[in-house]
């Protein structure tokens, strides 16, 4: 049982939302073939294979140094509103952090809760609008949740995956109010949005990563 990672946790962590991207990337775009491009999955391979240059890139083993690598990977990535969002979250996260820290599950919650906050700096989109939010808020809450509770690791990834995964199927039930899906109204219902099924990826990617090394 712990309640801190460190570099090479956080690299699994990381690993472990590529993997799953990847792996799901067909999902992803047969999704947003429903009301968008059809390029979600596309769009997210390239941003996970970016995110695996920058840790063969990094050269210090630095929590906060590696984040903002994977930040500045991010919000290169050609593909709509993908890059910002996601490069942002992680920005706000290595924010957070000073040099050298190792993450503590108090740490972590504050992590995204900085990076929920400069995402709401750039978008209008609050959890019910059928974006990525609605399982990246739920997510959030319920690591404040696990540093309130003092939970181990493990368990504070698991809840919180757990969150974010219901947040995201219950985007089926929503109407798209952001993006090109906007525009379709109701014929979005019955369909969940690939952008929230993306961070509840990331996050059971992070659980699963940490996972493998405990």
């Amino acid at each position: 049982m712990t309640n801190q990672i460190e570099y090479n946790d956080v690299v699994s962590m990381l690993y472990g939302m590529v993997e799953i991207i990847t792996r799901e990337h067909q999902r992803l775009s047969q999704l947003d073939s429903i009301s968008g491009d059809g390029d979600h999955g596309t769009t997210m391979t390239r941003a996970m294979k970016l995110v695996s240059k920058a840790i063969d890139q990094q050269k210090n083993k630095d929590i906060k140094s590696l984040l903002e690598s994977v930040s500045w990977n991010l919000l290169g990535v050609d593909g709509g509103a993908t890059g910002p969002l996601f490069g942002t979250l992680f920005k706000g996260m290595a924010d957070s952090l000073a040099e050298g820290q190792r993450v503590t599950v108090a740490a972590f919650s504050v992590m995204f809760e900085t990076g929920l906050s400069l995402i709401e700096k750039i978008t209008k989109a609050r959890a019910g609008d059928k974006t990525m939010m609605d399982a990246l808020v739920p997510a959030v809450i319920s690591l404040k949740e696990s540093a309130q509770k003092e939970k181990d690791f493990l368990d504070t990834l698991r809840t919180a995956a757990e969150a974010a995964k219901n947040g995201a199927e219950a985007t089926e039930s929503l109407v798209a109010r952001f993006g090109r899906a906007k525009n379709l109204g109701e014929k979005t219902l019955g369909h969940p949005d690939p952008g929230a099924i993306s961070m509840a990826l990331l996050f059971e990617g992070f659980y699963e990563g940490l996972m493998r090394r405990r």
